[in-house]
């Protein structure tokens, strides 16, 4: 039953979006403030409480399960397009600090690899 989980997901959706688009009206902000963010965050909270603990058992917690771990990608993807957008309106400088820290941060995975084996062989496990 994925159908509930696309359910809770857009009623997070909508609540996130109508909260940050009021925190952007009290903030004098003319843009959504967060509205993502909450979403995401109410959907995180829902799927974990006792209130929808029959909902996400089964069939429909497994579309819930699911829409969950999807959602969590997705934002961070719209929050990397509106970066890349910025940086782009920034000028060159942006753009090529955030190459570098990408750069930067692929390097460092192989090195980040290594210190969690040896954390891992310190204490007995893999």
């Amino acid at each position: 039953m994925i159908v509930y989980g696309v359910a809770l997901l857009s009623l997070c959706l909508i609540a996130g979006m109508l909260l940050g688009e009021t925190l952007g009206v009290l903030m004098g902000v003319q843009a959504n403030v967060g509205g993502v963010g909450i979403a995401m965050l109410l959907l995180v909270f829902a799927s974990n409480t006792d209130k929808f603990k029959s909902l996400t058992e089964g069939a429909a917690g497994a579309g819930i399960q699911f829409w969950s771990a999807m959602y969590i990608p997705i934002v961070v993807a719209m929050a990397a397009r509106q970066d890349v957008a910025a940086a782009a309106d920034g000028g060159l400088i942006a753009l090529v600090a955030g190459v570098a820290a990408v750069v930067v941060s692929f390097a460092l995975v192989p090195v980040l690899s290594r210190i969690g084996k040896n954390t891992d062989a310190a204490s007995g496990e893999g």
